[in-house]
């Protein structure tokens, strides 16, 4: 009854709109005062849901996101993809995936890879006659991939918080990470062989491709060393966000692209995006600890080992309530707020948390493009300046390719396990 009760306060709560972490925290708060715990543990749990040498990557992949993103390097990348796949059938829309899939490498953020690879795909393909809810759904969709293909933001927090190899959490997004991609692009050919209205792109010569490689060669290059330093071992995921921000600083000053003025544009945004993050790790962190001494997850997870034998029963439910929750809450809230609860029910069933892990996040891009709190709608119209509707309604085919790679991932869990395992 008493979990059913927090349960029901935590929903309202959110529903009434009040910010996630003043949700998490406020009731946890509520909770030990009612319970009569001291209160001391709570500036304790506080300051070390913030001291970890792992969660100091996200602030880091956000700098560097950022400031490729006021160097204009996502022009570059967007360029250079579409000198060799432009005039193909659907061409631009390949583009963008391509270098969308290529941002994510970097980034680990998928509301920077939209908003950075949106600003010059959107009016490309819109101008080659692309149909705009075709053109508003594709971008949001694939600035989904900036948060499966590593690195990854939420796969870095879904480790902190389970104790899981992040190394082997991004080893394993790169099997569906790599099948997304190929997924979109796939559409893009159905699109362009049935659609209406496009109008095909004109081969670019050897030259044209040469310079535009030549120019989105640094950014390639960035990429490489982030991601091939951490599978290397040469460096942890938190030394090669700094690296990356270090080199994409050198990258975006020698191409004359950054000053004083747009360099702190990027430390500002930065650093809100990374207060607001940590302001929901500090409240689940707190509401964490409180559920646990009210022995709610272990209440949970013996009701699910008493009741639910078949882990795909379980699954089928997860991704149910990952679904519904998206509709209202934005992906890390989901994140902080079920895994505490979920995780200490994936032994027993036997459920590989590594491949767990993946499908969450897989669940999680649904709910950056499903309405009406879809962080990537809103970025994407921002940057197109349309309404949310419009939007909307081109999204719909690329949330049932994710739901269909769920249910692909269930039935062929090696799309994710097989890199980590063995490689």
């Amino acid at each position: 009854m008493t979990s059913i009760l927090i349960l029901a306060s935590l929903v309202i709560l959110l529903l009434l709109r009040v910010p996630v972490a003043f949700t998490l925290g406020g009731l946890g708060l509520l909770l030990l005062v009612m319970k009569g715990f001291t209160l001391s543990m709570v500036p304790l749990s506080l300051f070390s849901s913030m001291d970890s040498f792992i969660l100091l990557a996200v602030p880091l992949f956000l700098l560097m996101s950022n400031v490729l993103l006021k160097g204009g390097v996502g022009t570059d990348l967007f360029r250079a993809v579409q000198s060799w796949v432009g005039h193909w059938p659907g061409g631009l829309g390949v583009a963008t995936i391509i270098s969308c899939a290529l941002f994510s490498a970097i980034s680990g953020s998928s509301i920077a890879t939209a908003a950075t690879i949106g600003t010059v795909a959107i009016t490309e393909m819109t101008e080659r006659g692309y149909h705009k809810p075709f053109v508003l759904g594709l971008m949001a969709a694939g600035g989904t991939l900036g948060i499966l293909i590593p690195p990854s933001i939420p796969m870095i927090v879904y480790g902190v918080i389970t104790e899981e190899s992040i190394v082997g959490l991004f080893l394993a997004g790169i099997g569906p990470g790599i099948f997304l991609a190929f997924c979109f692009i796939l559409f893009c050919f159905v699109y362009a062989k049935f659609g209406k209205g496009y109008q095909p792109v004109a081969k670019a010569t050897w030259k044209e491709r040469k310079d535009a490689t030549l120019l989105a060669f640094p950014t390639v290059l960035l990429a490489a060393i982030v991601v091939g330093g951490i599978y290397a071992g040469w460096f942890t995921p938190t030394e090669s966000a700094g690296i990356g921000f270090a080199v994409a600083l050198i990258i975006v000053y020698v191409m004359g692209r950054m000053n004083w003025t747009k360099l702190k544009e990027a430390v500002r945004t930065s650093m809100v995006t990374t207060v607001t993050i940590f302001l929901i790790i500090a409240g689940a962190k707190l509401f964490g600890k409180a559920i646990t001494l009210y022995q709610i997850p272990q209440e949970i997870s013996s009701a699910i080992a008493m009741n639910i034998a078949q882990p795909g029963f379980f699954v089928l439910i997860v991704c149910a309530v990952l679904l519904v929750m998206g509709f209202f809450l934005e992906s890390l809230s989901m994140l902080l707020i079920m895994m505490p609860v979920l995780y200490p029910s994936l032994e027993p069933l036997m459920i590989d948390p590594i491949w767990f892990g993946v499908l969450f996040v897989v669940m999680i891009e649904c709910a950056l493009i499903t309405p009406p709190v879809g962080l990537n709608l809103f970025v994407i119209q921002a940057v197109a300046r349309v309404p949310l509707g419009e939007v909307i309604k081109g999204v719909w085919p690329f949330i049932l390719i994710l739901l269909g790679t769920v249910v692909l991932l269930w039935f062929f869990p090696g799309l994710a396990t097989y890199i980590p395992y063995n490689l």
